[in-house]
């Protein structure tokens, strides 16, 4: 199968990867439900190692760059969600963009302090323009620590009419995450929680790919 034809079916089948359905969806609340229920996704830092220079390839697929049949080395991730809004509907035309260190810690930055090891195969920043259900959907590899920083991913929401926001999301259970300041920067523990996700083993994978659900709830509407 060539990497068109994969990207288009792991797009159609997000549903298929087996990701943990967030506590409480639209489609299942009833009225004034979220005021309670939803946890406002905590804005964070973007950091030093957002790429000054764009990949040429910047698709939703972080371990093969453009047409290339080496991959990048880690461990495969299917990271997905959805972006919603104060209320908890699902927002639209959201271009969510990520970018994280590669299997060997290296950021695709010429700041790095370790870019001899940077993985030339990995693509290291990646986008995704959300549809009507909300849903975004990246194929990454699982993030790693390097000095002074526990695992995480960088993303970045950008809407038409708004300015840039940034978060971070990080491995649930690392033992790094109580010793990064960034994290335990994070005071309300709900928020703290909801930016703490699993990486599980993935149903029926043979490869040992990883799932992961990371809901981005955001406390405005496009249209505020």
């Amino acid at each position: 199968m060539n990497r068109r034809a994969w990207m288009t079916r792991s797009l159609t089948g997000l549903g298929a990867l087996a990701l943990t359905r967030p506590r409480l969806l639209a489609q299942d609340a009833k009225p004034g439900a979220f005021a309670e229920e939803l946890t406002r996704t905590p804005q964070q830092t973007e950091g030093p190692f957002y790429p000054v220079k764009l990949p040429l390839d910047t698709d939703n697929d972080l371990l093969i760059i453009n047409d290339s049949i080496t991959p990048a080395v880690g461990e495969i991730t299917h990271l997905g969600g959805r972006i919603l809004d104060a209320k908890g509907d699902p927002i639209r035309n959201v271009l969510v963009e990520i970018w994280q260190v590669d299997g060997n810690g290296a950021y695709l930055h010429e700041r790095t302090s370790n870019r001899d090891k940077r993985d030339v195969n990995y693509q290291g920043f990646g986008r995704f323009l959300t549809g009507s259900t909300g849903d975004y959907y990246f194929r990454t590899v699982k993030p790693v620590a390097y000095p002074g920083r526990c695992p995480h991913i960088h993303v970045a929401i950008k809407m038409k009419g708004r300015e840039k926001w940034t978060t971070q999301c990080y491995v649930k259970g690392h033992p790094g995450n109580a010793k990064d300041g960034i994290y335990m920067g994070i005071k309300d523990l709900k928020q703290r929680e909801s930016v703490t996700i699993d990486f599980a083993a993935l149903k029926g994978s043979r490869i040992g790919e990883l799932g992961a659900r990371f809901d981005i709830v955001l406390g405005f509407t496009p249209e505020e």
